[in-house]
């Protein structure tokens, strides 16, 4: 493999960086919001799953 100099390199990055598609800022808010969205929803659903274990293992120990 050749080596390249360092300012060919930083050609390189330029050249690939302008190939970049970012997303705009509406894409940016959607995204952040889904985000937010779907890591409640599972928070809840972890909540649930972990007090229904919870109660299975309160009811098991009030047994013995």
């Amino acid at each position: 493999m050749a080596k390249t100099s360092p300012v060919e390199f930083m050609r390189q990055v330029r050249a690939e960086t302008a190939k970049v598609v970012w997303p705009t800022r509406r894409e940016t808010i959607m995204t952040a919001i889904m985000v937010m969205v779907m890591t409640t929803a599972l928070g809840l659903f972890f909540l649930g799953v972990d007090s229904i274990f919870d109660a299975v293992v309160k009811a098991l120990l009030s047994l013995a």
